[in-house]
């Protein structure tokens, strides 16, 4: 059974803060790092950066490298973004890290944001609470060499069967993704695949539409934002069509009739709360021809950048991105660390 806070309405908080004065905050965008996803990193703190500023946050761009830890003992911010993709930013440590310092941050805790970077581990609480995923199987490198390739990759196509959906136990972007339609070409997307990380993880691939919801949290509770719909030119989200201009068309908000995108954004809802998230997610799904959604993954630090899917969908809701920004960096700076 799925349930959720609600979906986007006109009468939610449209991102004006009131606990804390804007011209009074100090905000440390951390963004860079050195996982694949770095220059998407960058792009999405310079994003963040401005849109701060331009409602009045005093806000600085910083990379999580070794100055970093000098600079929060020397100069604690008021509160910190996250605008840091791949592990660095979703895995927790620097969440845990940000615990330690005790320095306030936009997003989920450092357990939450553990559970929701293990593809595996977070499909596994989602299926424990009724929330349609498609079946997997995750096969660490390892495994896969000592059992066997030929054997394993016979007895995964016979029991998930074909096509299938190949990508990175841990990561983002779509880096080492791919869809095998054919028994053959399933040796060599485990290739590419493990090229990016020491597990894999194949699924059932579902047809359908892509869309994408973003949750955000402003004060009265999480609130699904329209979902956005994702029109890949070659069929498949990887990471050229995320950031190639022409690759990809998106239609925000997505074109699904009153029924269906309610579904969607329940289900979105429903998957956030499962995983112990808080502030902001993305949540990423399949729509199938009947009208079911399908949750493939949950983004705890998603992207910020110009063709992103959540200041998209931020502006499909008619809300402003600096104050939606800036409210959730006020709610930070007052909860307890």
């Amino acid at each position: 059974m799925i349930s959720g806070m609600g979906t986007y309405s006109a009468d939610a908080p449209t991102g004006s803060p009131s606990a804390v004065s804007l011209s009074d905050l100090h905000v440390l965008v951390l963004a860079g790092g050195l996982s694949y996803e770095r220059d998407v990193s960058l792009k999405s703190g310079r994003r963040v950066l401005d849109a701060l500023r331009s409602v009045g946050v005093d806000a600085e761009l910083r990379d999580a490298d070794v100055t970093l830890l000098p600079a929060l003992q020397a100069d604690p911010p008021d509160a910190v973004v996250i605008a840091l993709h791949g592990a660095t930013g979703e895995d927790g440590s620097l969440r845990g890290v940000l615990d330690l310092c005790d320095v306030p941050y936009v997003g989920c805790d450092a357990r939450a944001s553990r559970l929701a970077w293990d593809k595996p581990s977070a499909k596994a609480v989602l299926r424990e609470a009724a929330i349609p995923t498609p079946d997997w199987v995750a096969l660490p490198h390892d495994r896969f060499s000592e059992l066997g390739a030929v054997a394993v990759l016979d007895r995964i196509a016979d029991r998930l069967g074909l096509p299938l959906m190949v990508k990175p136990a841990q990561g983002g972007s779509g880096l080492g993704a791919a869809v095998v339609r054919e028994a053959n070409a399933l040796p060599a997307a485990m290739v590419g695949c493990f090229a990016y990380d020491s597990t894999a993880l194949v699924e059932r691939y579902v047809a359908g539409m892509d869309v994408a919801v973003s949750i955000v949290d402003l004060g009265a509770g999480p609130q699904a934002l329209p979902a956005v719909e994702i029109v890949p030119r070659n069929g498949v989200y990887d990471y050229a069509a995320r950031y190639t201009a022409g690759l990809t068309t998106w239609h925000a908000p997505a074109r699904l009739d009153e029924a269906v995108a309610a579904r969607v954004a329940a289900t979105a809802l429903a998957a956030h709360t499962a995983l112990g998230l808080r502030d902001l997610s993305r949540v990423d799904m399949i729509v199938d021809g009947d009208g079911r959604p399908h949750v493939l993954e949950v983004n705890v630090s998603p992207g910020m950048t110009e063709t992103s899917l959540l200041p998209l969908a931020v502006q499909a809701a008619g809300l402003d991105f600096g104050k939606l920004l800036a409210t959730l960096v006020s709610r930070a700076t007052t909860r307890p660390v």
